[in-house]
């Protein structure tokens, strides 16, 4: 039997272990259930409104605050604003970090690749890569500086956190909100992205004229069941706040939650899930058709972060070019590609598990092998299949870190993928 999870993006759950220990009708009577603690997480302002406001009740072995005492430890992260070097102009790209070249467990083989706008003023993200062989066992993570979005491209995930258990495989995403503690279990050499997002918390976007159903649907996105860890021993509590990485020695696991109530807690989904819109007649909407989650900034429909998918679809436009067309954007865009081949790039070069960066006005689109297919293809309904691709994009401009611009798996030829598009005039 799987695990169970409940169900509805944002909405309010509630889940115990163990039998009585929700309190009812109080959130922090005099004595709580079961001898334990009530504590609560804020993920908003104490005054947000209603329709924005996230926290979570947990009720707990022991308090979180008997976990303190930090020394600062070094780490493959870092957080915007960036000491980085000059950002080209140039589309970017890299090859995947070698899969046999795994090291550490999930936080101690995170590295940096891009960040935009100022962790401690609550705008922006980090981009970041894993690439790991072992399992967090006695070690336990959270993240003051913002939420964490993981999307595993090779190997399964089992997060475990203070909410419960979540299994988040390849082709599945995780969403971890600021401040919570969790810890990941490999079943192997394992690598993937993360999108850090300081800003606004991830929310579904707005459907407009699409209606009431379609692209990510909140039920589809699940959510651990209650399930504690009472151990005792030598533990590790690790913490990023203001971009450094903190330790701590503890004496108990931080994941003693026996049951919580709220809207603020991990949830996992399912990629395969999305219900993609597009033409039915010609030409092809924005790619904002595609956002999964977007988290807003303090400017109408531009937002701190997207995150857009591009999965397996049917293409049936009449009389039109069907790639993304040849465009420059206000947005910048960090890609990467789960599985497959992105549809715009078939010459080669963008394989799964690697990136490429298109910053504000830096003009890219399809490379020439994907040009020349599309411009004489016969235009009959074409089903794309085998492909999986993203972009965290934001409305900031992402700076590479030095680690990434210096890194051997920079492709230096990669603006060669549109050197062969000549002059194209006919008179």
């Amino acid at each position: 039997m799987g695990r169970e999870y409940l169900t509805g993006f944002g909405n309010e759950h509630a889940s115990e272990a163990v039998e009585g220990a929700l309190p009812i009708g109080q959130n922090s009577p005099q004595r709580a259930p079961h001898g334990l603690y009530a504590e609560k997480l804020s993920g908003t302002a104490f005054t947000a409104p209603r329709a924005t406001s996230r926290r979570a009740w947990f009720y707990r072995i022991r308090p979180s605050v008997t976990r303190l005492g930090f020394s600062l430890v070094e780490t493959g992260m870092e957080t915007a604003p960036l000491a980085a070097p000059a950002t080209p102009p140039d589309p970017l790209r890299w090859d995947p970090l070698p899969i046999d070249s795994a090291s550490g467990d999930f936080v101690d083989s995170m590295v940096t690749m891009a960040a935009c706008g100022d962790a401690g003023a609550q705008s922006g993200i980090g981009i970041h890569l894993y690439c790991a062989d072992r399992s967090m066992t006695d070690r336990y993570f959270y993240n003051c500086d913002g939420e964490m979005l993981i999307v595993p491209q090779e190997g399964k995930l089992t997060l475990h956190t203070e909410f419960g258990v979540l299994e988040v495989p390849p082709a599945f995403i995780a969403l971890i909100p600021r401040g919570v503690r969790f810890r990941v279990d490999l079943d192997g050499p394992s690598r993937g992205y993360v999108c850090e997002n300081y800003g606004a918390a991830f929310e579904l976007p707005e459907r407009g004229p699409i209606g009431t159903d379609g692209l990510a649907n909140s039920r589809d996105f699940e959510y651990p069941t209650a399930a504690f860890e009472d151990r005792e021993g030598d533990f590790e509590l690790l913490a990023k706040l203001d971009g450094q990485l903190f330790s701590a020695s503890i004496s108990h696991s931080p994941l003693d939650v026996v049951a919580w109530h709220g809207n603020l807690a991990p949830c996992r989904y399912d990629l395969n899930r999305f219900n993609v819109m597009g033409s039915i007649s010609y030409d092809h909407p924005d790619p904002s058709i595609f956002t999964v989650l977007t988290s807003q900034s303090d400017t109408a429909g531009t937002a701190n972060a997207d995150f857009v998918l591009f999965r397996d679809r049917w293409l049936v436009m009449e009389d039109t070019f069907r790639p993304p067309w040849y465009h420059r954007n206000i947005m910048s865009e960090f890609m990467g590609l789960i599985g497959g081949e992105y549809d715009a790039k078939t010459g080669g070069g963008f394989v799964p598990g690697g990136s490429s960066l298109h910053n504000c006005m830096v003009p890219h689109g399809p490379d020439t092998s994907a040009f020349e297919k599309a411009s004489e293809m016969l235009l009959e309904p074409q089903h794309l299949t085998n492909t999986m691709a993203f972009m965290f994009e934001s409305r900031y401009l992402i700076r590479p870190t030095a680690r990434a611009l210096s890194s051997e798996l920079l492709q230096g030829d990669y603006i060669a993928a549109w050197t062969d598009l000549g002059r194209s005039f006919e008179s």
